[in-house]
This record gives structure tokens, sequence and C-alpha cells, in this order.
């Protein structure tokens, strides 16, 4: 007989929204061996007093962004709901943390909610049998909210596809072709910063008139579908990405990027506008960190791509991060 996991997340799956997206995939990966059935839950639903999990729940996933249940991040209701459920359900809770709290200027009311925000973390990871986190970083803060819960590193993954490709496919890439792609705000930034001396596709984001008058129709894929995205992507070889809005971030917050891992996933090399610090887990090092002062030559670009590829399966993909948390529901 089929377990039931109910995932929890802020919307329903299918609205190209990062965190729906995520779970969908999760979803299909945890299903995929027939030993799991998964069931999903809104915020609205959990907010609605006479919401009951389904009854054959034996585990819950939770994917936690605090602004995702309540608008200024403060959903003070959830670890009591989460509570509720785990004692009807009687299993595991493993809460995938695409956000801890926010971090901002005192001039913003985030600054003055931070000290909440950490409360209701260090709650619900102290709630959970494990908590999963995009990078060493968050695993960091983690740890100093709640040190005696279960943290384990699972980069995000790509919600564009993860195909499957040879060294072939690495090899005939053409190196002019760049592509910069991922939600609407960062696309806009990583478009107005990149060289013009290079053919770029734009995919993903709304349609932006700026944008669209920089690029011919046949580089510019606005609200672009999971496959045509990933079959642009396995066509280019490097891939722009001005993600850091402030200076003095170690790059490895960019794991939690579904840009960053939608590059790797197809092997498409990552570039930043400048330099950073090498990004590892488990003292596996990911390639680079690129940036446009020094690109990999035609010479190298092959074997980076691979190697960048090859990481991604090893730590970021879909599969490995569903056989994490399948572990975790057993043991």
């Amino acid at each position: 007989m089929k377990r039931t996991i109910l995932q929890i997340v802020p919307r329903a799956p299918g609205s190209r929204e990062g965190v729906g997206d995520y779970a969908a995939i999760l979803a299909q990966r945890l299903e995929e061996p027939q030993e799991f059935q998964i069931a999903f839950a809104t915020a609205a639903e959990l907010r609605d007093e006479n919401w009951q999990p389904p009854t054959a729940t034996t585990a819950v996933i939770l994917h936690y962004v605090n602004y995702g249940y309540d608008a200024r991040g403060v959903p003070l209701w959830l670890p009591a709901k989460l509570r509720r459920i785990q004692k009807i359900c009687g299993g595991k809770t493993v809460t995938i943390f695409h956000e801890l709290y926010a971090a901002s200027s005192w001039r913003r009311s985030a600054f003055w909610l931070q000290p909440l925000q950490k409360l209701i973390a260090r709650a619900i990871a102290q709630s959970s049998a494990i908590c999963i986190v995009s990078s060493e970083i968050v695993a960091d803060q983690l740890k100093k909210l709640a040190p005696e819960a279960a943290v384990v590193v699972r980069p995000v993954m790509s919600t564009f596809g993860e195909p499957r490709l040879s060294a072939e496919q690495f090899a005939t890439r053409d190196s002019r072709r760049w592509v910069i792609c991922g939600g609407t705000e960062l696309i806009r930034r990583s478009v107005r910063s990149f060289p013009g001396d290079r053919e770029l596709f734009v995919i993903g984001g709304s349609e932006q008139p700026e944008i669209r008058g920089r690029l011919d129709d046949a580089h510019y894929f606005p609200n672009v579908e999971a496959a045509a995205a990933s079959e642009i992507l396995a066509g280019c070889a490097f891939g722009y990405l001005d993600y850091f809005e402030t200076a003095n971030i170690r790059t490895a917050a960019v794991l939690k990027s579904t840009s960053f891992a939608a590059y790797c996933a197809h092997g498409v090399v990552p570039v930043f506008p400048s330099g950073g610090s090498a990004i590892s887990l488990d003292d596996d090092a990911l390639p680079g960190p690129f940036c446009l002062t020094n690109v990999p030559t035609e010479a190298e670009r092959s074997a980076v791509a691979e190697a960048t590829y090859e990481w991604y399966q090893r730590h970021g993909s879909s599969t490995h991060l569903a056989a994490s948390i399948a572990e975790a529901l057993a043991s």
C-alpha cells in the first residue's frame, strides 16, 4: 500500500511559481518508485479551520518561505498548525527552507520583524525530523537558530528541466551563444549589465518591452514552458547571472537560485559580472566561479561544462533530493 506524503506549499503548483514548481517536480520523483503518493495543501487551505489532512497521510513535507505564508513574513499561526497536523498524522516532517528570514535595512519593516521571523523558523526547525537548506551559508544560519536541528544541504534543483546529456552534446555547442533565464527582476538586472557583443537568448519572466526592444523575437522567450526553455538552454554555451544585489556575499548563496540550477543542469557554464568565492559541497568543488574576465576558452569550455553538469547530478538534481527525503522518512 502506498504511503501518502502531504506537501505544504504557499500556493498550488502549476502557476509558474518557483516553490510550487519545485514541489511538483519533487512529487514526481517521489512517486516514480511507486512507493509514495503525494497530496498538496496550500497556505489558504491550512488557514481554514475546517481543513483536515488526508486520512492516509504518513509524513509531511513543508516548503517554508516566510512571505509565502504571511504578507509580512510573520506566519505566527504556522508552527501550531504544523504541530496539529503532526499529531493527527503521526509521521515525520521534512522542512525545506527556501527562506529562513528577511535581511533588510532598518528603514524597512523586515528589519524590525526579523526577530519574530527567526522565532518562527526556529520553532519549525525544532519540530522537523530533517531540515533541508540550499547552501552551507543557510545551514550555518539555521544551526545558530536551532542547534539541535538535523540540517542537510541540497542545492535548489532546476525547474527548467534536467536532460540527460552526453559529452558530445557539450563539445558541439556554439561558444558565441549565451543565455539569461529566471524571474522578471533577475532577468531585467542581468540584461542591463550584459555585454552587448555576444549572441543572447533570454528565457522566462513576464513580457518586458525594455527587453523586447533589445532582442529580436527569435531570442526572447518570456512566459516560456519548461520544455521549450530546456531545449534553448541545451543549445547555449554560457549563462549570465547578475544575481547579487549587494557585495560581500559568498558566491555559494547562489545555490538557492533556480536559474543557476538550470544552467548547471544543462551544462551551461554560469558566468557572473565579477569574481567570487569558490563553491564546494562535501569537498567536491564546482568549476569556477567564472566572471566576464575569466570566461573559459573554447579549448576549456566543453570540459568545464561537463564537469558542471556532473556536479549538479551529484548534488543538486531532483532525483538526489527525492532520495534524501525518502531515506529520511524511512529511518
